[in-house]
This record gives C-alpha cells, sequence and structure tokens, in this order.
C-alpha cells in the first residue's frame, strides 16, 4: 500500500483567503490589523521564523510592528514591552518568539499577555476556554491539524483517534479540540505517552493517529494500524535539519499521511494568522 499524501499548503491557502477577505473587510471600515512580534536574542532560527511571519504578515496586508530585545533582557523588561503591546490600541494580535533565553519565564510572560491579543492561544485564559468550548484563539497546531482532516474529507466523529504525546502545545489541547461535540471533531479520544511501556498497543488501533511526542522516528510502520490516517505533528530539529516523529516508511502501511516536510508546519502559520484577523475583529467590533 502507498498512502494518499495530505499536504498542508492547500488547507493553509484556503485558511489564508479567508482571512485575505476579513482583513480587505476590516480595511474597508478604516481598520488595519496589526500583528505585533517579540523576539529575544539572536537564535537563527527564532529570527527566521519571525521574518517568515513578518512577511507573510505583510502579503496578508498586516502591519507588523516588532520588538528584537537583547539576549540577556531582564524579565521586568521583557514584560514591560508586552504590557505596552498591551496598551496600544493599534496592536490587536502579539506573539513572543518561543523559545527564549533560560534565564527568562516564558510562562510568566506569557500570563502578562492579554489573552485576546494571544495569536498562539496558550495563554491560561484560552486553554480554559478551549476546555470549556466557549469561544477563543485556539492553539495553532491542533487547529490546523483538525482543519487538515477536514480538509480532505478524513472522517473523525465517532472514530477513534490516538495521540501519541501530552504536551501543552499539542498533545492535550487537540485531545480536547477533538473530543467536542463537532461534524469535524466528536471523536474517541485517548491520549498516550512514552511514559506508558505498551503505547503501541494503542497507536495499533487508531483510526488517526497523530505523533506528537517531539521524538524522531519514534512511529515505525509496526506501530500503524494498515490503512489508518496518520498525523506527523511532532518534530525536533538538528540545526535546519527536521527530524519528525513518523519514520517515512510508515506511508508503506498507512491509507493516508502527511509528509515528511509541509504537513501539518503551513497550517499551524495559516491559524496564527486566522487568531490575528480575528483578534483585530474583536477589538474593533
Amino acid at each position: 500500500m502507498s498512502a494518499r499524501l495530505l499536504p498542508g499548503k492547500p488547507v493553509a491557502d484556503a485558511v489564508l483567503e479567508d482571512v485575505t477577505a476579513r482583513v480587505a473587510a476590516l480595511k474597508a471600515k478604516g481598520v488595519t490589523p496589526a500583528l505585533a512580534t517579540i523576539l529575544v536574542g539572536d537564535d537563527d532560527a527564532s529570527a527566521g521564523y519571525i521574518r517568515i511571519k513578518q512577511k507573510q504578515a505583510g502579503e496578508l496586508g498586516f502591519v507588523s510592528p516588532h520588538a528584537h530585545l537583547p539576549g540577556d533582557v531582564t524579565q521586568a523588561e521583557l514584560e514591560r514591552v508586552i504590557r505596552g503591546f498591551n496598551d496600544d490600541k493599534d496592536v490587536h494580535g502579539l506573539l513572543v518568539q518561543y523559545p527564549i533565553p533560560g534565564h527568562l519565564d516564558y510562562d510568566r510572560a506569557l500570563q502578562v499577555m492579554d489573552p485576546d491579543m494571544d495569536v498562539d492561544g496558550l495563554h491560561p485564559l484560552n486553554m480554559g476556554r478551549l476546555a470549556l468550548g466557549l469561544p477563543g484563539p485556539l492553539p495553532c497546531t491542533p487547529a490546523g491539524i483538525e482543519a487538515l482532516l477536514a480538509h480532505y474529507d478524513i472522517p473523525v466523529a465517532g472514530r477513534e483517534v490516538v495521540i501519541l504525546g501530552r504536551g501543552a502545545t499539542l498533545g492535550r489541547p487537540l485531545a480536547m479540540l477533538l473530543a467536542q461535540k463537532r461534524p469535524t471533531a466528536n471523536a474517541a479520544v485517548t491520549v498516550v505517552h512514552t511514559g506508558v511501556a505498551d503505547w503501541p498497543r494503542y497507536t495499533q488501533r487508531a483510526d488517526v493517529l497523530i505523533a506528537a511526542a517531539g521524538v524522531p522516528g519514534i512511529i515505525q510502520p509496526e506501530h500503524v494500524k494498515p490503512g489508518a490516517v496518520v498525523v506527523g505533528g511532532g518534530v525536533r530539529y538538528e540545526g535546519r535539519r527536521i527530524l519528525p516523529d513518523v519514520d517515512e516508511s510508515c506511508a508503506e502501511v498507512a491509507g493516508a499521511i502527511t509528509p515528511r516536510v509541509g504537513g501539518v508546519g503551513p497550517t499551524t502559520v495559516a491559524m496564527l494568522f486566522r487568531n490575528a484577523v480575528a483578534a483585530a475583529e474583536r477589538a474593533t467590533a
């Protein structure tokens, strides 16, 4: 069997087409949406991600004010900059590029942010909104995975979805999202992790298997139910090289699978801008 590929770009293009129309509607009312970014230090990968987001922002019609702070910045100064963006009525969305230097507390910085400006959807208030099924910005990678499955007409409702990984940015919020009562969700969701000795027993029965462990190559063909849908959400980086959780040989067993490069990544970025335009709409309603 050779699996059907599920690239993220067509999904992202559809989301960004909607974002573009919403930006145009805001501009027709005299509002230019603004997504502010904060980069701490000089990590090449982080700087590259900021450039990508700023370029995409410009193409979509956003303005993108940016603060680049030195690597030795204090926690107090970082929080002062965040509060400055919170108070700027011309800024609607905000992200602090992760990771930040080890002497800083990212979770504390996140809590300083106005939750309605949180385009990553990771503020504790927004995670609480997700848990309760209330409106609010969704974590970008989980929302992108739900959109990807829906785009390719992969049935999720009533099926067994197994997520390998329980991280706060992917595994846990994705489980909450896919268990909600909605046509593109409503699944029987099992969350398993590497602390479970017999975790393959769970993945082998999944109709939809989502790898979110951040352990390169952890999912091998013998861990996949023949014909299952496999989504690679977890990755690590070795320099600029992507090391995904899902081994490419799984395509010989799966019925459908995300590609090694260009799967979940494009949908994650698209969801960030969907959150950003929604923040501008809320702020200027």
